[in-house]
């Protein structure tokens, strides 16, 4: 008697795991969770990010910093600290007299990044140059008037509100307004987004800045979603200092 064994591949399925969540101003449940070695954060059930897929936040940084890294003591706002890949990226481009604010409205973002995601990208709120400020960016950006060589902003799905309706009124003329009043003259602000969006880069335009669109790929080289990165420089020279 002949015995036929007839093979197939069985693929296994790593369950997601709940480590911690909290709540949005704006009422959406925001989530920390694990899948083997991958962490996300989720608004709800939407990925808002990964931490396999940051290429085009390591870009927003190498692109909004290109000028900053020149200076010998310049000052750059970061609107969402997210995992850190961003922050992580200005770090490695900047000088040793950098100054780097980071606004973050959720505390527990920030206990999160201190905790199980710090490793990820090398524990960047460790570095002495990094003062965190657990508020809205955009009272960060009301207060600080002409502060400021780079502000970078990675704000939910930017400039599409996600977690709280009330972030929209960053990508409002009402929000470039404060952040062309935030930068110094040529100074630059950069805004990672989802997708495209003519309307915000019209705003961006009406209010006083040079304007940019750059696309980068989620795992930069090696491929994922394209996602768009607005380069927006304040009209105006300034000196190196």
């Amino acid at each position: 008697m002949t015995s036929v064994f007839l093979s197939c591949q069985i693929t296994f399925v790593k369950p997601t795991q709940s480590l911690a969540q909290t709540v949005a101003p704006g009422g959406a449940v925001v989530k920390l969770v694990r899948r083997g070695d991958e962490y996300a954060i989720l608004a709800g059930e939407e990925m808002l990010m990964s931490s396999r897929m940051h290429g085009s936040e390591e870009a927003l940084a190498t692109l909004a910093c290109d000028r900053a890294r020149t200076l010998r003591r310049p000052c750059v706002l970061i609107g969402g600290l997210g995992m850190g890949f961003t922050l992580r990226a200005a770090l490695d481009l900047l000088p040793p007299a950098a100054s780097v604010v980071v606004a973050e409205v959720l505390p527990a973002v920030v206990e999160w990044n201190r905790g199980p995601l710090g490793p990820l990208a090398g524990h960047p709120l460790r570095d002495k140059r990094v003062r965190v400020e657990q508020r809205d960016v955009g009272l960060s950006l009301r207060s600080a008037p002409g502060r400021f060589d780079a502000v970078l902003l990675d704000v939910d799905n930017s400039p599409a509100a996600l977690t709280s309706l009330g972030n929209a009124s960053l990508y409002d003329a009402g929000g470039i307004a404060a952040a062309h009043a935030a930068l110094k003259p040529g100074g630059v602000l950069a805004v990672w987004s989802a997708c495209d969006d003519r309307q915000f880069e019209r705003r961006l335009r009406k209010g006083g800045f040079a304007v940019q669109v750059q696309r980068a790929r989620g795992r930069l080289q090696k491929g994922g979603p394209h996602h768009i990165i607005f380069l927006a420089q304040k009209f105006g020279q300034s000196g190196r200092e």
